[in-house]
């Protein structure tokens, strides 16, 4: 696949150590650079002049990514921001709702009026800046195609963000039964856009959206929006599920390093002031910078979850309103979208990412909940192996110290899967797109296409907690595990110090973790021959413990050969600049989750919401979800987390590996053992827990993993 210079910049941008820094899909998801630059400027601990001199790389590499000219193979035109100042025009426009509130849009049209255009918008809550006379950088492989194929791009500021008026609510609930105009949510909002738009441009009465993490979730809601033009929809990493496994929660457990400064970050720096470059007017005392030396030493001292909430007192308004539900329940469940994925009418592609450490749950819930919710919705799932968004912002290939293949980098995704998904529907080009699901196969490093959908050829196959660590297939014999978890030692979420969650952790190497005492460790002989997982993993452990609660979580990792090595070939690909890691016995993990104990029997999604057809089986619906239950010390308990699916291949010579631990931090909150309520716990009530594992006949604890037979068996 040719490229252009824009190439030498990609290789200069996406593989320094600022990676986090620079790379973003569109300006409606660039806060993650603001937010770093913003956090620098605002909140840095270090002198001026050291700001400056640990910066000038960051601003040098952005001035050349962001003038950088972009050409594709799609395309013989070149675009650079000369050439979209020439054929595009910008304006700024309030668009009236139902309700009279109004919201800022920002519309990006070509100037050529003598044909009708397709609509791209994106709605957002992150900003659609830059504001005013300055541009979206259009020439951005993100956008050049779409600038090439003269499309009208929107960018819309949600109700109550930036410059829109009204009130912002997280994950606005979707209101089933509409009744009057003062009866909203993200749907009737993107509707009335819409029409708005339909009858304010030069367009083709064809309108696609799409949005990736938090946009991903008003993708989602505009695909239930009923409007006749929007023709195509595409929520990418969408913001699903903030209880069961996205960004916030992974099944009642509180992922508190990222959450903890995200909060304050949302409602206080993610506003005008920071797009318009108002430093002076952001608050400058921020108090989530509490990490002087590393995440790990910083967080524990903090102590429990209450004195987190002290430090932001009543300020943050999700972060108030989720203390107060501490359990799942009504609340929590009506901001769940997953259970409206009904009577889609749209074209719909959802898009994740295999190693996405935000809204990997997302991605597949809301594919799951559409397949079964809105059967004749021409539905695409599209998982490669990327981490949180950089399918869209910079995907080289490789995911920290791993390396996939250059056919799963961005530009392969853009041109060949995105554009012309939205071409076809929008623009009546190119072929129809597949349905199904488009899947990169890890391990063995290639794209798989399922024509029936995903997981249709997988089948359930236990793989038993055995004697002496072993991992297989036969039935155990009578014998347990044992290991002390000790809360004021928590095991480290990485091997290695940090500041704050690195995306790489989601593959990173387990080995720190193997001669633990507070860790399980299963692994299975060496393979003689490839076994592919495709789809979702669930354990089921067989436990007793000496508390009333404990964390359970469960990872499954890859065991690379004692003398593997990547090849010169991929040591020195242009696309890839390796940290040096040794590969040699290297434990790759492929999938961890958590199971907060005393909400085992409280994750599973409410049947009748999840599988019902249409919207007149919710209408005036009251959840009514299981409440959490303690442990009877030493009484013998099932518990069942389900790991969010991969689609990975064990290859020969490598060994599946099996951990299980009762912590994970500070990536996760410590759970003190005790049942009780963890959001205003002691400092006194942390205790340590002795978990036994049972592995024999009558409790056989096991991993449930989907083999795909046509794979394993070499079909």
């Amino acid at each position: 696949m040719s490229r252009n210079v824009c190439d030498n910049t990609d290789f200069l941008m996406f593989k320094i150590n600022y990676t986090p820094f620079l790379i973003m899909p569109n300006y409606s998801f660039f806060p993650l650079f603001l937010y770093n630059f913003a956090k620098i400027i605002v909140f840095s601990q270090y002198s001026t002049a050291r700001i400056f001199i640990m910066n000038s790389r960051i601003l040098f590499f952005l001035f050349i990514w962001i003038t950088a000219a972009t050409q594709t193979d799609a395309f013989n035109t070149v675009v650079d921001s000369l050439w979209v100042r020439q054929h595009y025009n910008k304006r700024e426009v309030m668009i009236p709702m139902r309700d009279g509130v109004r919201l800022f849009t920002v519309i990006y049209e070509p100037k050529n009026h003598e044909v009708c255009h397709p609509i791209l918008m994106n709605r957002t809550c992150y900003g659609v800046g830059p504001y005013g006379d300055e541009w979206i950088r259009l020439e951005r492989p993100t956008w050049a195609l779409y600038a090439q194929d003269e499309y009208i791009l929107v960018f819309q500021d949600v109700r109550g963000k930036n410059f829109s008026e009204g009130v912002f609510e997280d994950l606005r609930p979707f209101i089933t039964d509409k009744k009057t105009v003062n009866d909203i949510d993200e749907a009737s909002d993107t509707y009335d856009t819409v029409e708005w738009l339909i009858n304010n441009t030069c367009s083709n009465n064809r309108v696609g959206v799409f949005g990736i993490s938090y946009p991903g979730f008003y993708a989602t809601a505009a695909a239930l929006a009923k409007h006749p033009a929007i023709k195509a929809v595409s929520p990418q990493a969408p913001v699903t599920d903030w209880y069961r496994g996205d960004d916030t929660h992974h099944n009642g457990a509180l992922f508190i390093l990222d959450m903890f400064d995200f909060s304050y970050w949302f409602q206080f720096i993610n506003n005008a002031h920071l797009w318009k470059g108002e430093y002076h007017l952001l608050p400058t005392d921020n108090p989530t910078e509490i990490v002087k030396t590393d995440a790990y030493s910083d967080y524990l001292k903090m102590g429990p979850v209450r004195n987190f909430t002290a430090l932001l007192g009543d300020s943050c308004k999700f972060w108030s309103d989720m203390v107060k539900h501490p359990d799942i329940d009504q609340w929590w469940e009506e901001r769940n979208i997953a259970y409206h994925c009904k009577e889609i009418k749209p074209a719909v592609m959802v898009v994740g990412g295999l190693f996405d450490a935000e809204d990997c749950y997302g991605a597949f819930t809301t594919y799951n909940a559409i397949k079964r919710q809105s059967p004749d919705t021409e539905l695409l799932l599209v998982e490669g192996p990327w981490s949180h968004g950089t399918w869209s912002r910079g995907a080289d290939g490789s995911l920290g110290d791993i390396w996939f293949g250059k056919e799963a980098d961005m530009f392969y995704y853009l041109e060949n899967i995105e554009f012309p998904f939205f071409s076809y529907y929008l623009n009546n080009k190119g072929e129809k797109p597949m349905t199904g699901a488009l899947v990169w196969q890890t391990g063995e490093n290639k794209w798989i296409e399922y024509e029936k959908g995903w997981e249709s050829d997988c089948s359930k196959t236990p793989f038993y907690l055995q004697h002496g660590g072993g991992l297989g297939n036969l039935m155990p014999s009578d014998s347990t595990t044992d290991y002390v978890s000790d809360p004021m030692h928590p095991v480290p979420f990485i091997g290695f110090p940090v500041r704050n969650r690195p995306t790489s952790y989601m593959t990173a190497d387990q080995r720190f973790a193997q001669n633990r005492t507070d860790v399980a460790t299963f692994t299975t002989p060496t393979l003689d021959k490839p076994i592919a997982v495709d789809g979702a993993v669930e354990a089921e452990l067989f436990v007793q413990i000496s508390s009333t609660d404990a964390d359970f979580i469960v990872k499954l990792i890859d065991v690379f050969p004692d003398d593997f090595e990547y090849s010169d070939e991929i040591n020195y690909s242009d696309r890839w600049t390796r940290n040096h890691a040794i590969m040699a016995g290297y434990q790759m993990l492929v999938r961890m989750e958590v199971m907060r104990g005393k909400y085992r029997e409280c994750m599973e999604l409410d049947s009748i919401a999840f599988n019902a057809t249409s919207h007149d089986a919710l209408r005036q619906y009251e959840f009514n979800p299981s409440k959490p239950m303690p442990f009877v010390p030493q009484q013998t308990t099932k518990v069942r987390i389900k790991l969010p699916d991969v689609a990975h291949t064990f290859m020969p010579g490598h060994k599946m590996m099996v951990q299980i631990q009762s912590s994970c931090f500070p990536l996760i909150d410590r759970n003190p053992q005790k049942f009780c309520n963890i959001y205003e716990c002691e400092e006194n009530d942390f205790q340590k827990a002795t978990v036994r594992i049972l592995h024999s006949k009558d409790n056989p604890s096991r991993i449930w993993l989907p083999i795909n037979r046509h794979i394993t068996s070499g079909e």
